[in-house]
């Protein structure tokens, strides 16, 4: 027992270690000056959050009986996607609308209580501790920051309030009488939309975008880092990442650092698959 106490004391020592090293890696190199004008906008899901935020709210959902199997393997689908680094521009918004459509007929009260619960269940500890370093460099220095993402807006302002950010910007979900419809108020807030939502709160805040940084795992996103004078590649993507290289942008990679959390990434994802297998033999069984 006393060996095995010692062993959990010194793994999370080194967890610990690694978390401050890659706090201190992130950091490295960025000057910011204090600057009234000048604001941060970070995407969320493998930027900030390891994995996807829909997907951690699915299956918090679906432990407490709000969201069916068959809805939690799709899911499940689309969160290996993530974690293999494979977002594919061609589905991502026929994926996030359905994605938002399972919280139709529920209300406001009820996604908001529950979105405060899995963060902490399943969204707290998978927070890139170098992002979240970046992050609060730029809030240190006066400078204003802001969740960017395709997650329902809820669900951002719910992360961002945690992180102690300025705030979010996420997709929209049309509600009536205080009850989601399942339809979305506008556009998915992706790609294009996203830089031009950030345009628009520049210009409501009076913040210079030359004076901005941006941070984005995804080559979806380069309408938005272009749009600001410090753009920033975090665990690029394959295209992302050339085009970062080929522009001079600044690029973090966490991922290659933190082996354990790749293990438990494809630990997560290979439980997926198991429990969809074995769901399927039981259905075959019957």
């Amino acid at each position: 027992m006393r060996l095995r106490r010692e062993r959990t004391g010194a793994a999370s020592e080194r967890v610990r270690a690694d978390v401050a090293a890659s706090a201190a890696e992130a950091i490295a190199g960025i000057e910011l000056p204090s600057d009234a004008r000048a604001a941060a906008f970070f995407d969320l899901d493998n930027t900030v959050l390891r994995g996807a935020s829909i997907f951690y709210l699915a299956r918090g959902m679906h432990q407490r009986g709000l969201l069916r199997t068959s809805d939690i393997l799709r899911f499940g689908r689309q969160q290996l996607q993530f974690a293999l680094g494979a977002e594919d521009p061609d589905h991502i918004v026929e994926a996030r609308a359905a994605a938002l459509s399972f919280i139709a007929g529920r209300s406001v009260e009820e996604l908001s209580r529950v979105g405060e619960e899995i963060f902490e269940e399943r969204m707290a500890d998978k927070i890139w501790p170098g992002t979240q370093a970046i992050a609060q460099l730029h809030i240190d220095q006066g400078q204003r920051v802001w969740l960017v993402t395709a997650a329902p807006v809820e669900v951002a302002t719910i992360i961002a309030r945690r992180l102690g950010l300025t705030g979010a910007l996420g997709t929209v979900a049309e509600h009536v009488g205080g009850t989601y419809t399942g339809r979305l108020v506008g556009d998915l807030l992706h790609g294009a939309d996203k830089a031009a939502a950030v345009r628009s709160l520049a210009e409501r805040e009076d913040l210079d975008l030359q004076r901005c940084s941006a941070y984005s795992d995804s080559a979806n996103d380069i309408p938005m880092l272009s749009l600001v004078g410090f753009p920033c590649a975090v665990n690029p993507d394959r295209k992302l990442r050339r085009h970062a290289r080929k522009h001079g942008w600044r690029i973090r990679d966490y991922r290659a650092r933190r082996r354990n959390t790749t293990l438990g990434i494809a630990a997560g994802t290979g439980a997926v698959a198991g429990a969809a297998v074995g769901i399927v033999a039981a259905r075959k069984r019957r």
